[in-house]
Formats: C-alpha cells, sequence, structure tokens
C-alpha cells in the first residue's frame, strides 16, 4: 500500500484502534493453555498487525485497545501489552467476562472472580483505562429483557458488582484512571441494549461508591441498532457528559461492523454530538471482519453483520480509511469551532 501524505490530528482528542478486524479466533483469543496467537515467526499477530497497520496509516495513531480473556497466559498478556508500547501505543484493555450473568446474585462470586483477574492484569501493567461490557451475560440463550421492578433489581445487582469489584480490587489506588462500561445492541444483550439503560448502570455503580470513576462507553453501531433515534442518542450524550460520565466513543458502524461507510449517518452525527459537549477525550475505530468464527452467533442473529463491506480492500486497508475518515472529521470539528484545538 502506497502511505499517503501524512495527516496530523488538530486536537488533544486521542485517536486509536481497535484490532478486532484481525478476528478474535486467530489473533486476539487465547488458545487451551491461555497463550495469545503468534504468528509463524513468533511475533504476537496483533502486535504484528498493529506495527503494519501504523506503517502505512498516514495519522498517527496512538491507542490500541485490546480484549483481556479469563484464563488468560499473564506473562503473554503482559508482552503483548509491551510489545504495543514499544509501538508508542498507549494500551487500553477490555475486561471480558464468559460463563456468569451480572444481574444474577446467585453469579456474583463468579463474575466478579473474572473481572478481578483482569482488574490485576491491569493494575499489573500500570494501564490507565479499561472498558468492560460487564453488565450483561453475552448472547445468552435463556436471557428476556427484564422490566419493571426486575429491571431496577438488575441495576442494583450490576451496581453491586462492580462497586465490589472496585473496592476488591483497590482502584482507587491504582493507576487505572477511569473503567468505561459498554452497552451491546438486542441481541447481544436483551437488557441493557441502548445508552439511556447503560447509563442507569453507570449512575448507580457512581453512586455506590461516591466517585465518577465509571463512564459509559458509548458505541455509535450499538446506539444505531438500539430503539433510540439520532437525535435521542444526541440529547442523552450532553446529559452524560453534564454528569461527567462519558467516557470512550467508538466509531464503529451499525449492523454489518465494517467499513463506515455503511454507517448510515450514526458516526457522525453522535460524535459530533459528543464533542460539543467538550468532554470527547478517546476515539476509536472499530471494524470487525466477517468472517470470523468467533461471531458466527452475530451472523445469524442478524445477516447484515456478514456482509463483506471491504469492496475489494484488505481489512487493514479498511481500517486505514476509517481512521483516516475519522481524523478528517475532527479535524473538521476544530475547524467548525465545535472541538477544541
Amino acid at each position: 500500500m502506497l502511505m499517503a501524505q501524512e495527516i496530523s490530528l488538530k486536537t488533544g482528542v486521542e485517536l486509536g484502534v481497535v484490532p478486532t478486524h484481525a478476528k478474535f479466533v486467530g489473533a486476539l483469543v487465547p488458545d487451551e493453555e491461555g497463550r495469545i496467537p503468534r504468528d509463524d515467526d513468533g511475533e504476537f499477530l496483533v502486535v504484528s498487525e498493529m506495527r503494519d497497520l501504523m506503517k502505512d496509516c498516514p495519522v498517527s495513531i496512538r491507542n490500541a485497545q485490546i480484549p483481556v480473556f479469563p484464563g488468560v497466559d499473564k506473562g503473554d498478556q503482559g508482552a503483548v501489552i509491551t510489545g504495543l508500547r514499544n509501538l508508542g501505543l498507549d494500551v487500553h484493555l477490555i475486561l471480558m467476562i464468559g460463563g456468569g450473568d451480572p444481574m444474577s446474585p446467585d453469579d456474583e462470586d463468579t463474575v466478579a472472580a473474572m473481572l478481578l483477574d483482569g482488574v490485576a492484569i491491569a493494575r499489573e501493567n500500570d494501564i490507565k483505562q479499561v472498558s468492560s461490557t460487564s453488565i450483561e451475560e453475552w448472547m445468552s440463550p435463556t436471557g428476556i429483557e427484564k422490566t419493571g421492578s426486575d429491571y431496577d433489581a438488575a441495576v442494583a445487582q450490576v451496581a453491586k458488582l462492580h462497586a465490589r469489584v472496585f473496592r476488591d480490587g483497590d482502584l482507587a489506588n491504582s493507576a487505572i484512571e477511569h473503567w468505561h462500561i459498554e452497552f451491546l445492541r438486542g441481541g447481544e444483550f436483551q437488557t441493557f441494549t441502548d445508552l439511556g439503560k447503560c447509563w442507569d448502570v453507570v449512575r448507580a455503580t457512581n453512586e455506590a461508591i461516591g466517585t465518577k470513576y465509571f463512564r459509559i462507553l458509548a458505541d455509535a453501531a450499538h446506539c444505531g441498532d438500539s430503539s433510540l433515534s439520532i437525535p435521542e442518542n444526541e440529547a442523552l450524550l450532553v446529559q452524560v457528559a453534564e454528569a461527567d460520565e462519558l467516557g470512550i466513543f467508538h466509531c464503529s458502524a451499525k449492523t454489518t461492523r465494517g467499513c463506515l461507510s455503511t454507517d448510515d449517518g450514526w458516526v457522525g452525527s453522535l460524535l459530533t454530538a459528543a464533542a460539543r459537549t467538550g468532554k470527547l477525550q478517546f476515539v476509536f475505530v472499530e471494524l470487525f471482519h466477517h468472517e470470523d468464527p468467533a461471531l458466527e452467533g452475530l451472523r445469524h442473529l442478524d445477516p447484515g453483520h456478514g456482509i463483506d463491506t471491504t469492496d475489494g480492500r484488505s481489512y487493514r486497508e479498511a481500517v486505514i480509511d476509517g481512521v483516516v475518515d475519522v481524523a478528517r472529521r475532527l479535524n473538521n470539528l476544530v475547524a467548525r469551532g465545535l472541538l477544541k484545538h
């Protein structure tokens, strides 16, 4: 790929990539022994992919957000973090869970243990920003939407769980500055499926610990696939920011999760709304591979997730196009006076 003319970011907002385009299976998910995949030369695939992506991208990428799975080999995870840092990247972690329902009191010990293992890795590696989707079980085969008093109980339980991890992990005395909570689309989640419901959990958790430590990770794709309109999401982003609970923003295309050209306006609208608040700090571009074996369930949920949106490009090239697009958007938000220089 021929490198285009360098594009300088004109804002203090930090731009990064979630390297999910490299596939969960084969690059990000550890094997049965907890070892993270490597290439034929013994280098971690996620590190080599980010190095090549950065080499080809005309925009300076400063951040990478990678998942941490329960049972991962801590030596491998630490080595991946070091490898990414050696590329000049600040590393964010996404704490993954599996095999427990955060909304169930019966599963609290199980889920707390998984989160505390991820927190321990973050602490050991002086990570400043962690994220998670740990407010509901992903793709639960028995999950049903909770409403009324059941919903209130679920909010209370999830807040209790995360407040417990905050205290047991002694996060107030760690390098971790904030924990960003992400909601998912209907089908992936059943209950906490929009920005307002996610805010219910974040607000309750912060009230439980007495500080604005937890924030919302707003993903344009999940906002777009929720039942709320663009204006409703824009209004909520303003309210969340005014409450000092707006965190990371993901630029990802609704449904397809592929090229940002399939987005239908959600990224641009919500990114602008977040920028207007003055609270936007981290923006990540996130594309998923349409043939990733780990995401087969999503393709069954919505065939749109399985569409090849690369239009003849490699996934690396599609991600670079996304980074360039978002960088231009950020620079023009500065030019229009909607984002600080």
